[in-house]
């Protein structure tokens, strides 16, 4: 018998109606598909009854990747690895469906690594991730709410964010003490095209880091005091962080690339 392990955040959906509700999401059949931390393979089983043409699992737990392999044999290929480590660019060569229980403690940087190295195409045709339902109403929240923040901005960039369910503790064995979320990611036709990911990372950071006080500060560190972007990009620096749409926040970083190139 598997013992969860905490230091890598294990929790191991159980619940079948969840499941179920999870491989539903989009049509698998003669698809690649990647699982991401597939614990004792509770949701692979449902995976492989859809017939996708081809199943990866990227497993960090030594012992749980040796018994996915014991288990499936050649039905799936098993990646004894950190989800942080791998280049999904190179590992795949058609777009895939992406399915994942993401470790609670690393879910968001998992997310930002993938929306930071997407270039001008897409590696996977979807997401479907768990997240803490917390971070999940960060992620897909309107600029104009209490949840509404760096996160928000980010992934909202390149991706189209819908939530599916959310799902109980009891769900989970052992059962987490907080809900969780399943969130349903597409990739946008149209994205803005900022060069450096890092230069968005960056305003957002100095824009929410005082998110109840006023954006003057934040936007005056930022462009040196220079107001020519103010009527451009119709921002009042009386709003607060989170009173400014992710368009506002994309267009703030085009301009801040022109300013440093």
């Amino acid at each position: 018998m598997i013992k969860p392990k905490k230091s890598l955040g294990q929790n191991f959906l159980i619940d079948h109606n969840v499941l179920k509700t999870i491989v539903e999401c989009i049509d698998v059949r003669n698809k690649t598909v990647l699982e991401i931390g597939p614990g004792t393979g509770n949701l692979t089983n449902y995976i492989l009854e859809k017939n996708p043409k081809k199943v990866f699992v990227i497993e960090k737990d030594n012992e749980l990747a040796e018994k996915l392999k014991l288990k499936y044999s050649n039905l799936i290929n098993v990646i004894n690895n950190d989800v942080l480590n791998i280049d999904e660019n190179s590992l795949f060569d058609e777009k895939v469906i992406v399915f994942g229980n993401l470790p609670y403690n690393i879910s968001t940087e998992i997310l930002s690594k993938w929306i930071a190295n997407i270039g001008s195409d897409f590696w996977f045709e979807a997401l479907v991730l768990m997240f803490q339902k917390e971070v999940a109403n960060r992620i897909a929240a309107n600029f104009n709410t209490s949840n509404y923040g760096r996160l928000s901005v980010l992934a909202n960039w390149k991706l189209k964010i819908n939530k599916i369910i959310d799902i109980k503790p009891s769900s989970f064995k052992p059962k987490p003490k907080i809900d969780s979320s399943l969130l349903f990611f597409t990739p946008k036709k149209n994205f803005y095209k900022i060069k450096d990911s890092k230069n968005l990372e960056k305003i957002t950071r100095i824009f929410f880091n005082n998110r109840r006080k006023m954006i003057k500060k934040p936007y005056n560190q930022i462009f040196n005091g220079d107001l020519r972007f103010l009527e451009k990009l119709k921002i009042n620096l009386n709003l607060r962080p989170q009173n400014l749409s992710c368009e506002t926040y994309y267009k703030l970083a085009e301009e801040y690339e022109k300013l440093t190139s």
